[in-house]
Parts: C-alpha cells; sequence; structure tokens
C-alpha cells in the first residue's frame, strides 16, 4: 500500500493508542474506584459492581453492533465518532445523579470500546507491510497496557483527591483528545468496495472465526481469574501492606506491556505458534502464582509472570483478520467482545473456587484450567484448518 507522503505512520499509531490508554484507564479504575462511587450513590459495593457489569455488557454488544452501523462509514470517520461517543458516555457518568443514570451512563461508555479496538486495529494494520501487522496491532493495544502502569494509579490518585467523577472526566478528556488526534494525523480512506452490514455478517457464518473468538474467551479467561482478586490475595494470604498494591498491579502491567509486544513481534512470524506459547506460558505461569501466594517474596515475581502471559490479543486480532475474509470489521470488533466474556468467565469461576472454600490460591489454578482449555480450542481450529485446506486441494 502506498501512503499520502503526509501520513506519519507512527503519529496514527501514537493516536490510536491514546484512544487504549483512555478506556484502559477507566475499565482498570473503575474496579478500584468502586468502593467509592457506591458510596456517593448511596449502595453496597456488590450492588455496585453491577456498573462494571453493565460496562462489560456494553463491550460485548456494542461490537458487532457497531460493526453493522459502521460498514460504510471511512475508518477515520469512525473511529472520531466512536471516541466522541466514549467521551460523551464517561462525560455522562461523572455527572450521573444516581446510581441508576450511573449504571446507564456505564452501559452507553462500554458500546464503542469493542468496535475502537477493532477498526483501529484494522487501521493500524492497513498502513504496514503485511508482515508487521500483528506489531501495529500490538502498538494499538499498548496504550491499554500502558494504562495499568500508569493511567490507573493516576486516577485512582485523582479519585481520592479530587472524587471519583474526576477520574471518569479525566477519561472523557482523554478521549475527546484521542478523537481530535486521529482526525489530524489518520489518512483519508475511501470506504472498500461492497462494504455493507450483510457483508461484515458474513463474518458470523465462517466457523474459524467462532473458534478463534473461543481461544481468546476461554484461554484468556485465566488471566482474569488471577486479576481480580489479586488485591484481596495479597493482603489476606500473602499480608502484604496496603502501600503494596500498586507495586503489584505495575509489575502486572509491565508484564502485559512486555507479552504484548513480543507476540506482536513473533505472531507476523507464526501466528497460531504464538498463541500456543501465550497459553503455555499462562499455565506455566499461573501455576507459579497459585504455589507463591503465601509470601510477599515469592508472590510479586508471579505477579509479573502471570502478566508476561497477556499478549494473547494481538495474534488473536491478526488471525482474525486472515479468516474473516471480507467481514474484517465485524471480526475485529469481536475479539475485544471475546475478551470480555473472559473477563466475566474468569472472575466467575474463580469466585466458585473461593466460594467452595478453596482458598485464594485456587484462583490461579482456575486460571491453569482455563488456559489449558484456550489450548484444547485452538488444536481444535488448528485441525479445522488444516481439514479445510486439504479438502480444498482434494476437490481441484
Amino acid at each position: 500500500m502506498t501512503l499520502p507522503r503526509s501520513v506519519h505512520v507512527g503519529l496514527v499509531q501514537t493516536a490510536l493508542s491514546l484512544g487504549g490508554f483512555a478506556i484502559g484507564t477507566v475499565e482498570f479504575a473503575s474496579m478500584s474506584l468502586l468502593p467509592q462511587f457506591a458510596r456517593d450513590l448511596r449502595v453496597d459495593v456488590p450492588t455496585g459492581g453491577q456498573a462494571i457489569t453493565a460496562y462489560a455488557l456494553g463491550v460485548v454488544i456494542g461490537a458487532p453492533l457497531f460493526a453493522v452501523l459502521g460498514a460504510r462509514i471511512p475508518r477515520r470517520a469512525f473511529l472520531v465518532a466512536l471516541m466522541t461517543l466514549y467521551a460523551m458516555g464517561n462525560l455522562v457518568s461523572a455527572w450521573s445523579p444516581s446510581f441508576t443514570w450511573f449504571v446507564i451512563a456505564r452501559f452507553f461508555s462500554g458500546l464503542p470500546h469493542g468496535a475502537y479496538f477493532g477498526v483501529a486495529g484494522l487501521l493500524a494494520a492497513s498502513l504496514v507491510p503485511a508482515n508487521k501487522r500483528a506489531q501495529a496491532v500490538a502498538r494499538v493495544l499498548l496504550g491499554l497496557t500502558l494504562a495499568t502502569i500508569i493511567g490507573v494509579p493516576f486516577a485512582n490518585v485523582i479519585g481520592r483527591t479530587a472524587g471519583w467523577r474526576s477520574a471518569f472526566m479525566l477519561v472523557a478528556v482523554l478521549a475527546a483528545a484521542t478523537a481530535v488526534s486521529i482526525f489530524l494525523v489518520a489518512p483519508r480512506e475511501p470506504t472498500p468496495d461492497g462494504a455493507g452490514w450483510r457483508r461484515e455478517l458474513g463474518a458470523l457464518k465462517r466457523r474459524q472465526v467462532w473458534l478463534t473468538l473461543g481461544v481468546g474467551a476461554i484461554g484468556q479467561g485465566g488471566i482474569f481469574s488471577v486479576y481480580t482478586y489479586l488485591a484481596s490475595t495479597l493482603t489476606l494470604q500473602a499480608h502484604a501492606p496496603p502501600a503494596l498494591l500498586p507495586i503489584a498491579f505495575a509489575l502486572f502491567g509491565i508484564g502485559m506491556t512486555i507479552s504484548l509486544m513480543t507476540a506482536g513481534y513473533f505472531a507476523d512470524r507464526a501466528i497460531m505458534r504464538t498463541a500456543a506459547i501465550c497459553l503455555v506460558w499462562s499455565m506455566a505461569a499461573m501455576s507459579v502464582y497459585a504455589l507463591s501466594v503465601d509470601h510477599v517474596w515469592s508472590i510479586l515475581p508471579a505477579i509479573f509472570l502471570v502478566g508476561c502471559g497477556s499478549g494473547l490479543v494481538a495474534p488473536i486480532q491478526t488471525r482474525l483478520m486472515d479468516v474473516a475474509g471480507d467481514a474484517q470489521t465485524m471480526a475485529a470488533a469481536l475479539n475485544h467482545s471475546a475478551f470480555n466474556v473472559a473477563n466475566a468467565i474468569g472472575p466467575a469461576a474463580g469466585g466458585l473456587a473461593l466460594t467452595a472454600g478453596l482458598g485464594w490460591a485456587s484462583t490461579g489454578w482456575v486460571g491453569v484450567g482455563l488456559a489449558a482449555s484456550g489450548l484444547v480450542v485452538l488444536a481444535v481450529a488448528n485441525a479445522d484448518a488444516r481439514r479445510t485446506t486439504m479438502s480444498r486441494h482434494a476437490s481441484r
């Protein structure tokens, strides 16, 4: 692809990554700000968790919905619109007068999430050679991982000093800045010939699309099983002082960042093998975590190792580009629906283990099981792809 001289690929990737930073900041900070907004909106903490669930539900529903609605919109204009909606959703969240309004605002804030990452990944991949697509996708997602290191701690400081509403205002500003940045630096691309909602829905008919999504939805669930209960495990099992929690979460975020960039590099050489390595690494790291929860000195390195298994999203999204045919937007957006399904499966499975009295280490073993299950789905996807290829050759 020949780019106009005015297009600087690095600037485009940075602008797209800023959107990931905004999304990642509010997605993870919402969990730690839960006690504050629940108290202020006069509900208990378990009820307040419905706002986080509403956001995840918005992501799952919004990804395919916006993929259909935006099928004929040029990518630059679509991304600007998505981030404008995201800014508005977080602005309404900050101004919500009641818990009901807050839940509704969080749901609508989640709607553009999956479509943004999907379309941003497609735009980034379209600006580089085919053998560097996964690295381009990883750079877009880099903002999401950096948010866990920088954005979330800063949002928490803002939330504690100026109130939780200020944290959502901050994200609204970041989202608006992303919309402006994309408008200024992203190239104007015409709508592809034949684009439309019927073509995008065609992705749902492809078995390889569903199998690839299944790898992410199940395999990545283990990471969320550990992450969701990390603070409780640190304080109640490892007896870590509260001041150590930001360091622990930063270690996890650093691991995520390293994993994402490394997985992006190797996925450009062998997509499915890289996905398998990510899952095997996760199994090993979460086994180490489960065996290390009793002591601070052992659990901190284990947390870093678990974070280093989080790069699966890059090879999965690149694989979806290969198997989705001409329904690229739908498949790419559904990738983030799948990872939010993982965000539901992991905590739920870990919670069941804890309720059964299996102890805090059990969240690690649950993670091992989910990563292993994702590996099984990956094996099925590989076998199905080989069988399809052989059938095509035999029919010629």
